[in-house]
């Protein structure tokens, strides 16, 4: 399936976060609920400012899921929990890819359907780091495409 990918506007910045908060609770199970409510003020008025923010919206006009990019780095890729599995996640890592020309993601190492999902677009482990960025027990695979 063809997805429209569209820029993000900052007015959409509460649901970009929303759909964050859900995408998180779906998948990060190892997140404990303090880290959530710890980090999605950060992701709402702080992570969202430093990246350049695309998504793919349904027939209802609401976001699907979305990515940031900053420099050739992918700092983001979230997917609502209904639309998993549908091909968004591929469309936008692609998009990412090819037209903003991603060549890094870091992911965490606990996620590990992410984790896979990136080997198999074509990503591979080039360091590890045990702390997250901001100095969480969360470890961290930093990856590059091959």
């Amino acid at each position: 399936m063809k997805y429209k990918i569209e820029p993000i506007n900052p007015s959409a910045y509460e649901e970009v976060t929303e759909v964050w908060e859900a995408s998180v609770r779906a998948t990060h199970h190892f997140l404990k609920e303090e880290d959530i409510r710890y980090f999605k003020p950060l992701i709402r008025n702080e992570y969202l400012k430093l990246v350049e923010l695309w998504c793919i919206r349904n027939e209802q006009d609401r976001i699907q899921g979305f990515l940031g990019v900053a420099d050739d780095k992918l700092e983001m890729l979230f997917i609502t929990p209904e639309a998993r599995g549908k091909g968004i996640g591929k469309a936008l890592l692609d998009f990412a890819i090819n037209e903003l020309r991603v060549t890094q993601v870091d992911v965490n190492e606990d996620n590990e359907q992410a984790v896979g999902f990136y080997i198999h677009s074509g990503f591979e482990t080039y360091n590890r780091s045990e702390l997250d960025a901001t100095g969480k027990p969360y470890p961290i695979l930093h990856m590059q495409l091959k």
